[in-house]
């Protein structure tokens, strides 16, 4: 009995000691339970920073393709995770907090660089670095303006800085890593199947990823993290766009009694398509030569043997202008030319502005139209050079900003001055941003003396974003000028429209100096500007305008001047955009170009006006339409066949590509060896034909 009594109680001792080790198993167990989800941890952080992105910014009303956006989320969560759960639990939580840290900033930059510039970083925005590097003076104001907001994009990483505790970091076993790389390779499978869901969309996520690129509709359509990854892909690897050639022209009858012919020259397209074994440069010459061009006109050599000063006014727009503020502006504006819908597409910035005023192109090819080696020969200077025009740039900041030394250039001005390659001496180039005004004093005299006829092309800076009294020196010297007016817009506002002055009495000097040298009624004036002044909010642009503005189409609305002090008020309903001024001027000014291969089309002509924007976004005689959000929104009583918006859509994809391939591709230089004729530099003579 006394051993059978003393094993028991061994028996017990273990029995004791099993539910000791067991209670411990179960409560690790149970704590193992009630772990984290990374992955979910993943993907909730990341439709959440898409959504307050949407919202911080205004775009509820973006068509983001949800269900090809949701299931690209699983499957890049499901990565992120996988990464996280490789190596040890000490290594695996940094990697997480790095990922963590990485995506959330990632957004914030987005929002910020997006609500301050109005275009989101992608790989085409690195290539205006040195453009960016001169807001970086006041980047740190603004960041810290818009504080709470990047508050907001940070609490997801905030959060798992404080939860990390409840997360499972251990180490993925075999079978489990295996789920996850199988999981990963369904979701991302089943998004590919899900872009087929509105693949007729020409807009439409399908589109987007295999048919044409434009990282900003991307980004708003696929979402930040799908768009920035495959614009990492793009710029990597490449992409070709596709080009839908249109091979049922039908003429269009003229309403007039005169028959004009096109502004076209003879090119042996089909000897171009016969010979090339470039794909691309076979389509864009099947393209062009199923193009009609655009028409002579009542007004074709209107201007011909007239003196041309051009600018490309900074951050110039329609709100600058009044009537008692700046009178030469409202001058100008309301006199000569009136162009009623025209408008400047804000598309990266100062450079895409100069690039669709100076060649007609839409802005898709920038870094590669900055390197200055792309042969223009319908370039402006160019072509003015072979009218036997005296010809001259003129840039009141940094002559080799963004590379204008080299791209002016190309398009034919051999004598561009700017800040420290001349200028220097005679304006004070160390303030920010220089005078219009002592760009004018100090160089019209030289233009006015030159043989005429003459056409000089300026470029300003006075209105330069950055609108304070204290960090706009040309603000600050119009502050009591301004003041003197009693308006009471906020001080960015007041700021900009202080600067503006300045420009409008550097025209007023212009304007007299041109008249005390009797050449005012041979000299014609254009102005645009490069971009409506993005450093101000919607809410504050929409303080000085008549009407509200929307953040897409109506906000880009401007003033396009054409004046010429003999001439008679002509009032211009069409639409038009900065692309369309160089082929418009061409034909006023009778010279000989190709209006096939200029994108931009004569504002003048019989064709549809259009004007095309940063996401795609168009307007045109019949209507506007908002690719983020698919609505067409007609003009009244615009008759309008039921495929015209699939249609317009498909033009401005074929626009933009077709535009970034002539640069892509030197397309100028290939299709000139093509010409018929040899005598492109010989001045056409106006040749229409009366009806008897």
């Amino acid at each position: 009995m006394k051993g059978l009594d003393k094993l028991s109680k061994k028996d017990l001792e273990k029995t004791k000691e099993f539910k000791i080790k067991n209670s411990k198993f179960v409560k690790k167990s149970t704590k193992s339970r009630c772990k984290l989800s990374i992955f979910l941890y993943y993907f909730i952080t990341i439709i959440y920073l898409e959504i307050i992105l949407k919202v911080l910014l205004g775009n509820l009303t973006m068509r983001l393709s949800i269900i090809s956006s949701v299931l690209y989320i699983i499957a890049f969560s499901l990565f992120l995770t996988a990464i996280t759960k490789i190596f040890n639990r000490k290594i695996n939580k940094v990697i997480f907090i790095f990922f963590m840290f990485v995506i959330c900033i990632w957004y914030g930059a987005q929002f910020v660089v997006k609500d301050f510039l109005s275009f989101y970083i992608s790989f085409s925005v690195l290539q205006i670095s040195d453009q960016v590097n001169g807001f970086m003076d006041i980047a740190f104001v603004e960041i810290f303006k818009r504080w709470w907001q990047i508050l907001i994009m940070l609490m997801p990483f905030i959060g798992g800085l404080f939860l990390t505790k409840k997360f499972n970091f251990n180490r993925f076993k075999l079978k489990k890593g295996l789920l996850i790389f199988i999981m990963i390779i369904l979701f991302w499978g089943l998004n590919k199947l899900s872009l087929f869901i509105d693949k007729d969309d020409p807009n439409s996520a399908y589109n987007l990823t295999y048919t044409f690129n434009n990282p900003e509709l991307t980004f708003e359509r696929l979402g930040i993290i799908n768009g920035s990854l495959l614009d990492f892909k793009r710029a990597i690897f490449g992409f070709k766009e596709k080009i839908v050639i249109n091979k049922d022209i039908k003429p269009k009858k003229s309403e007039s009694i005169t028959i004009y012919k096109y502004n076209n020259l003879d090119i042996d397209f089909d000897k171009l398509i016969n010979e090339t074994k470039d794909f691309t440069v076979k389509s864009m010459s099947e393209y062009f030569k199923n193009e009609e061009g655009t028409k002579q006109n009542k007004y074709t050599g209107m201007f011909k043997g007239k003196n041309l000063i051009m600018f490309m006014a900074e951050s110039f727009n329609e709100i600058a202008v009044d009537e008692k503020r700046t009178p030469t502006l409202y001058k100008l504006i309301n006199n000569g030319f009136v162009f009623k819908n025209f408008y400047t597409p804000t598309i990266f910035s100062t450079i895409g502005g100069e690039m669709q005023e100076v060649t007609g192109l839409y802005p898709t090819a920038f870094p590669e139209f900055k390197l200055g080696t792309t042969y223009y020969p319908m370039g402006l200077a160019t072509v003015f050079k072979d009218l036997g025009y005296k010809t001259y740039a003129f840039h009141n900041h940094s002559y080799v900003f963004q590379n204008r030394n080299l791209y002016l250039k190309a398009v034919g001005f051999d004598n561009f001055v700017g800040c420290y390659n001349g200028l220097e001496k005679k304006i004070n180039c160390n303030l920010w941003p220089e005078s219009d005004v002592e760009l004018i004093e100090a160089t019209i005299d030289d233009i006015i003396n030159a043989e005429s006829p003459f056409f000089t092309y300026y470029v300003t800076v006075s209105g330069h974003g950055g609108y304070s009294w204290g960090g706009n020196m040309m603000s600050r010297k119009n502050k009591e000028a301004y003041e003197a007016f009693g308006y009471s817009y906020s001080d960015a506002v007041a700021s900009y429209l202080a600067s503006q002055m300045e420009l409008d009495k550097a025209l007023e000097i212009l304007l007299n100096k041109l008249e005390e040298k009797g050449v005012l009624d041979d000299t014609v004036i254009a102005l645009v500007g490069d971009h409506y002044p993005y450093t101000l909010s919607l809410d504050e642009i929409n303080e000085v305008s008549s009407y509200k503005k929307d953040e897409v189409i109506e906000i880009n609305r401007s003033n396009f001047i054409l004046y010429n002090s003999k001439m008679d008020k002509i009032e211009v309903e069409k639409v038009g955009s900065q692309i369309d001024v160089i082929p418009t001027l061409y034909n006023l000014f009778n010279t000989k170009y190709d209006s096939r291969l200029i994108i931009g089309k004569d504002i003048l002509s019989e064709e549809e006006g259009l004007a095309m924007f940063g996401n795609r976004s168009w307007v045109s005689d019949k209507g506007k339409y908002y690719t983020a959000s698919g609505e067409f929104i007609p003009n009244e009583k615009a008759k309008v066949t039921d495929d015209y918006v699939t249609k317009t859509i498909q033009k401005v994809n074929n626009k933009i590509n077709i535009s970034g391939n002539i640069i892509y591709k030197n397309y100028y230089k290939i299709v000139w060896n093509y010409l018929k004729t040899s005598d492109y530099n010989v001045v056409n003579v106006l040749e229409k034909e009366e009806v008897t």
